[in-house]
């Protein structure tokens, strides 16, 4: 994805009174001072007719190498050509643009300058002056045609974004039309000096240090290629600020699809908290100068042990709005949504993790936690294991906050996972379904006459022998009534028989023969939770709900556990953050 999503190339194409012109391209065409251009071989290699046959697959599935980049295709391509196919008729502006010729996908988006012919000026009443020489313009990229449909729609907002700024650039001050000018004379004078030299020149290499519009078109794709964000003062004046989400979301080398980022940050939820990646004083300095006041308060306020909803509190700010800023940081590569720390987290080595003893990672841990490496620190965490087992307290308050330090060094890096205590409702079958499964199972399936497919087999977590709490049950022909205590207002009594309706008749019985049910409080816990008994929410998540204190909860499937599964695994909602899942 990393290589599939970077462009091939920049175009910038107009149409106006002196026709089609390509303006500028990066990279530029080879010319014949190249090395490579140098190759002996003629120039129809170049040509629009022969690319085709240099280039055999025309859908980009093959693996085998073929005779021309993906580059070289495009260099192919003269300008005349380019300006011809990629300066479009003036009802197509305004509308996504993408063309796919062999390998090649352009994407763009033509814009119309909003120019009235023969509009009269109030200081000039001249309309010759205000005749415009430029129709319409294209700002063009190059793609691999195998490119991600995401990218390609990224691309196509970025054209965007700049054609509308060129736009309310040219109306204001006619920088387009000027720029456009100064381009087209730099390429007539390369174009006579080519004639009396031994051979052609590009004309873009001496545009470059005198168009500040040429500058801006190679530095964002520059920025494309390496960070993915793109930053433009377009004319030294209005900023385009741009993101290509498949260069910054990455887990172990391996990029975020872009839907997975939103389908999390779409789920967000109060109990979550904000990560920052970068330090306060880094992160302010790198966001522009009119950015809103409300994004300064939640980079400074934001810290790993506090919530969303606290956050909102602490910076004094409506909780959407804190949704809407932590999404806009998360999008943009600047944090990532993790869980407060708190001493109850339950944490694991990330199965991406680097463990190498010299990797750059390892040695920036060094540089950030003297006197202690990251290869001894991630063996802690080979198994699951929470933040309290390292509490000591005969420790000084310095080592407690230094692991925390630690712990959150890790999840910026990637190099942990958080799990989550998930619960699932599964009743034993009953014991005539068990014999007539078993009576279906082979003979070899059976050791010493019993069925392997035995009644305890499938007691998921039956309580062991204990003081309150044994393996007796009352009878099954008891209703929920009888269970109840007289002493239990009618009210409950139904709240808690219409909470259990949803449920099979072996489930409620299953359910009411547990001994934990002969409390009406635990019972009538038991089915008010029910719907959290699905496997989909997580212990935190209920916590904060319904708020319980976990230790109630615990309690509770420690009671039910005849009939409970518990489970650990990782949030879907921001493992999308920690680990890659193929």
């Amino acid at each position: 994805m990393g290589e599939s999503s970077s462009p091939i190339s920049v175009i910038l194409v107009s149409s106006g009174s002196r026709g089609n012109k390509l303006l500028f391209r990066f990279p530029f065409q080879r010319g014949s001072g190249h090395p490579a251009a140098q190759s002996g071989k003629p120039k129809s290699r170049y040509a629009v007719n022969s690319i085709g046959d240099s280039v055999e697959d025309p859908d980009g599935d093959s693996r085998e190498p073929c005779p021309l980049t993906d580059e070289e295709v495009v260099s192919g391509f003269s300008d005349v050509i380019l300006a011809t196919i990629l300066a479009t008729k003036s009802d197509m502006c305004g509308k996504k643009f993408e063309l796919k010729i062999d390998n090649i996908r352009f994407v763009g988006h033509p814009t119309l300058l909003q120019h009235a012919f023969g509009q009269i000026s109030k200081t000039d009443p001249s309309p010759k002056r205000e005749m415009p020489t430029m129709i319409l313009f294209n700002v063009v990229f190059a793609l691999r045609a195998t490119a991600d449909p995401s990218v390609i729609h990224c691309l196509h907002n970025l054209s965007r974004r700049i054609a509308i700024v060129l736009q309310h650039e040219e109306r204001r001050c006619q920088y387009l039309t000027r720029e456009a000018k100064l381009i087209l004379a730099i390429q007539d004078e390369v174009s006579a000096m080519s004639e009396t030299t031994d051979g052609p020149q590009s004309p873009f290499l001496h545009i470059l240090p005198k168009c500040k519009l040429a500058r801006d078109l190679k530095e964002a794709y520059d920025s494309l290629c390496t960070t993915g964000v793109v930053r433009l003062h377009i004319n030294n004046w209005l900023e385009v600020s741009f993101c290509l989400p498949h260069k910054i979301h990455f887990v172990a080398s391996h990029f975020i699809p872009p839907e997975a980022i939103e389908r999390s940050l779409k789920a967000i939820r109060p109990y979550h908290a904000l990560l920052l990646l970068k330090d306060e004083k880094t992160l302010l300095n790198e966001l522009p100068l009119d950015c809103s006041p409300a994004l300064v308060r939640v980079i400074r306020t934001t810290s790993a042990v506090k919530n969303l909803q606290q956050l909102a509190q602490d910076a004094d700010l409506a909780l959407l709005q804190v949704f809407q800023l932590a999404a806009h940081l998360v999008y943009w590569g600047k944090a990532i949504i993790v869980y407060p720390l708190c001493e109850n987290n339950v944490y694991m080595l990330s199965p991406n993790a680097s463990v190498c003893l010299y990797s750059p990672v390892a040695d920036e841990f060094c540089c950030q936690f003297p006197g202690h490496d990251l290869p001894s620190v991630l063996s802690k965490f080979s198994l699951p294991v929470s933040l309290s087992e390292f509490k000591d307290p005969l420790a000084p308050l310095m080592q407690e906050t230094q692991l925390i330090q630690m712990v959150v060094w890790m999840l910026q890096h990637r190099l942990l996972i958080q799990l989550h205590t998930y619960v699932c409702l599964m009743v034993p079958p009953k014991e005539e379904d068990l014999r007539g499964k078993a009576e279906e199972l082979p003979l070899a399936a059976r050791v010493g006459g019993r069925s392997l497919s035995t009644p305890n087999a499938l007691s998921f977590g039956s309580p062991t022998s204990s003081d309150d709490m044994t393996l007796t049950s009352p009878s099954m022909d008891n209703s929920s009534a009888e269970l109840l205590p007289g002493a239990d207002s009618p009210v409950n009594k139904r709240m808690t028989e219409n909470l259990l309706t949803s449920l099979s008749e072996h489930e409620r019985e299953a359910i009411l023969s547990v001994p934990a049910a002969h409390n009406p409080e635990d019972l009538r816990m038991f089915a008010r939770l029910l719907h959290y008994f699905r496997g989909r929410h997580h212990l935190e998540e209920i916590m904060y709900n319904e708020n319980i204190r976990r230790s109630h909860l615990l309690m509770l499937f420690d009671k039910f556990r005849s009939v409970l599964v518990v489970a650990n695994h990782e949030d879907p909602v921001i493992s999308v953050f920690q680990s890659f899942h193929e």
